[in-house]
C-alpha cells in the first residue's frame, strides 16, 4: 500500500522468523510452522517423533504432523527429533523414547502395582525373564519387547474394629471383613454396615456394601457395624 500524497511506500515487508531443528538453524518466512513443515525441512523419517523443547522444569512438547507453531513468541522455537522404541505391556502398546528402560519405569507407564512381578516375556523353551525394579532391560536389542506383570500376595496387618488381623490377599470382600469382625458373615438376623480407611490408592477411603471387593495395604482400618434387621 502506499500513501499517494506523500508518496511512501507503507508495504509492511514479511520478515523471516528464525527456528533450529537438530543442532541446524533455518528461517521461515511465515508466522505459523506446522508439524509437518518442519519434517519436511529435514527429510525426517517417519520412525521418529519430533518435539518441540520447552525450558525446564516443563516437559518438551510432542508435535504431529497438523500442529501449528508460533514462531513469532519471543525467543527462538527449538525442535529435535526422538527415536520411538515400541513395547508391551500385558498386550498393551506403549511407546519410549530412551534405549534402556527399568522395572519401575515399566510399571509406572503400566500403572502397574510396585510390589507386582514382572517379567520379561523370552521364547520357549527358555524361561521368562524376571525384571526387577532397578533392573534395566535395552529396548533397541532387534524385535519389540513384551513384558508381563504377575500379581503377588504379600502378608499385611489390617485392624478389624480395633482389632489388628493378618491378611495374606491383595483383596478383600465385605463378607471377608464381616468374617473377620464377627465370626459369622452369614448371620441372617443381621446387617453389616462397612467403613475402611488408610486405603491404597485405589480405593483410600469409603464404605463396602454385601459383594463389594477392595484393594488392601498395611495397616488399613475397617470398622464393620452390625444392625439388627428390622
Amino acid at each position: 500500500m502506499k500513501d499517494t500524497e506523500k508518496g511512501a511506500d507503507l508495504t509492511t515487508a514479511i520478515k523471516s522468523l528464525p527456528l533450529i531443528i537438530g543442532t541446524k538453524s533455518f528461517d521461515w518466512g511465515k508466522q505459523y510452522i506446522t508439524g509437518r513443515q518442519v519434517r519436511d525441512l529435514v527429510n525426517a523419517s517417519e520412525e521418529v517423533e519430533l518435539f518441540l523443547a520447552i525450558k525446564k522444569p516443563w516437559e518438551d512438547e510432542l508435535i504431529l504432523d497438523e500442529d501449528k507453531v508460533d514462531l513469532a513468541r519471543p525467543g527462538i522455537e527449538k525442535f529435535f527429533f526422538k527415536d520411538i522404541l515400541l513395547l508391551t505391556i500385558n498386550d498393551k502398546k506403549y511407546k519410549w523414547y530412551e534405549q534402556y528402560i527399568t522395572g519401575k519405569q515399566l510399571k509406572v507407564l503400566a500403572q502397574i502395582p510396585i510390589e507386582d512381578a514382572l517379567y520379561l516375556s523370552i521364547k520357549k523353551p527358555w524361561e521368562n525373564e524376571l525384571v526387577e525394579n532397578e533392573t534395566s532391560v535395552d529396548l533397541a536389542r532387534p524385535g519389540i519387547e513384551h513384558f508381563f506383570s504377575k500379581e503377588v500376595d504379600r502378608e499385611v496387618v489390617i485392624i478389624v474394629n480395633g482389632k489388628p488381623r493378618t491378611w495374606n490377599k491383595r483383596k478383600i470382600s465385605f463378607e471377608e471383613v464381616v468374617s473377620l469382625a464377627e465370626g459369622n458373615a452369614n448371620n441372617e438376623q443381621k446387617a453389616y454396615t462397612v467403613t475402611y480407611l488408610k486405603g491404597p490408592k485405589q480405593n483410600p477411603e469409603g464404605e463396602m456394601a454385601k459383594g463389594d471387593i477392595v484393594f488392601v495395604t498395611d495397616k488399613m482400618i475397617f470398622n464393620a457395624t452390625p444392625t439388627d434387621k428390622s
